[in-house]
């Protein structure tokens, strides 16, 4: 007796029956476009070397999405054995152009290791300390109660599209509009040029505005300059991007209460999960003196952090000077290593991607990347 064939189950994007949506896979691509959301790359400073550095040749897809502060050659080979796909290394392990891709070097050795074994790496840097929901956000949770804001807010990427500058200004002879026209096109770095009728002290006349650079400016204004009448009716306005909210590098926070520089340092060791943090006492100052405002920054923050009022500057790294110039201004100075500032978030940053992400693939920590430096 022959039985109903039963009716065949389709399952999207490659999940197991037994392991629903936590066992997906993800294209290469998308998942590195999913990141961008996450976190525009945009954001980054311009010195950075952030995005996708290494992809092995397509397709390529990803079940297992590795994340870890520094790729180590111990850190890539614990990727190697936990069969991830593609490592997510808040530091780029690439940052100086690489002339040649030998065994000779270690960070050489991570990209041959990377390709053999098909592992594509990722480095957001950068883009992670801006984000309001970042690396400095999550240093910032240390101190407890407070608001923060950016020390140095950054600006929308994309407005305004193009230019630095727009002028405007009005003609009145079609002839000399042509004219006009015509030597303007004729300027590099020239964009939105438009026309529209304008009425200008009861007569008809043609608006002109355009956008330009900086460079294309000194052009613009030296042909305007031509005829006085025209130039002195010419407007300049300075493009300005507008800042995104609560969005940038570095973090001035104000405590919601005052409490004593000793307490701080327990809150920092406590969030940290460090039995020695390193403290230099701005003049004047002791371990019972009251902390209202904490400037901090991720990392190495020296040039984020300078010239900033504060009780106190937190971060993992600063020069010897710019220590001592911070104490002889009265702030006290706490440093906790580079790396320790940042690899904590990694455990937050986990939970974040796998919501974003909808639990489509695995997220896991490096159990081997630890800061280079120990107390002994």
């Amino acid at each position: 007796m022959l039985l109903p064939r039963a009716p065949l189950l389709r399952w999207p994007l490659r999940c197991s029956l037994h392991h629903p949506p936590a066992r997906c896979l993800m294209e290469l691509r998308a998942l590195v476009s999913a990141l961008g959301d996450f976190a525009s790359l945009s954001l980054a400073e311009s010195w950075d070397n952030v995005g996708l550095l290494v992809e092995p040749s397509p397709p390529h897809t990803v079940n297992t999405l590795f994340l870890t502060n520094d790729l180590t050659e111990e850190v890539m080979e614990e990727a190697v054995q936990r069969k991830a796909e593609l490592v997510l290394s808040y530091h780029p392990p690439i940052f100086a152009p690489l002339k040649r891709v030998t065994w000779q070097t270690w960070k050489e050795r991570l990209v041959v290791r990377a390709l053999e074994h098909r592992v594509g790496i990722y480095s957001p840097h950068t883009a992670y300390d801006a984000v309001p929901h970042g690396v400095n956000a999550w240093l910032a949770k240390g101190l407890g109660a407070c608001t923060c804001v950016p020390l140095r807010p950054s600006a929308a990427p994309s407005q305004p599209a193009e230019g630095t500058h727009r002028v405007e200004f009005c003609v009145g002879s079609t002839e000399r509009l042509d004219t006009l026209l015509s030597k303007i096109r004729g300027i590099q770095e020239i964009s939105c040029l438009t026309t529209l009728p304008a009425r200008v002290e009861g007569e008809e006349q043609t608006r002109v505005t355009l956008s330009c650079s900086q460079k294309a400016l000194l052009e613009v204004v030296a042909l305007l300059s031509q005829n006085s009448l025209l130039y002195h009716r010419t407007e300049i306005l300075l493009l300005q991007k507008p800042l995104l909210p609560h969005t940038g590098m570095g973090r001035l926070c104000t405590l919601s209460e005052p409490v004593s520089l000793s307490d701080v340092m327990g809150r920092i060791k406590s969030h940290l999960k460090l039995p020695h943090i390193r403290l230099a006492l701005g003049t004047g100052k002791a371990l019972e003196s009251p902390v209202k405002k904490v400037a901090l920054c991720a990392g190495s923050g020296s040039s984020v952090l300078k010239g900033t009022e504060a009780d106190l500057y937190l971060t993992g790294e600063m020069s010897h000077h710019d220590v001592l110039d911070a104490v002889a201004n009265g702030i006290s100075v706490i440093l906790c290593e580079h790396s320790n500032t940042e690899r904590g978030f990694l455990s937050e940053l986990r939970e974040a991607l796998a919501v974003h992400l909808q639990n489509k693939i695995n997220i896991i920590v490096s159990e081997k990347d630890r800061d280079p430096l120990q107390v002994v």
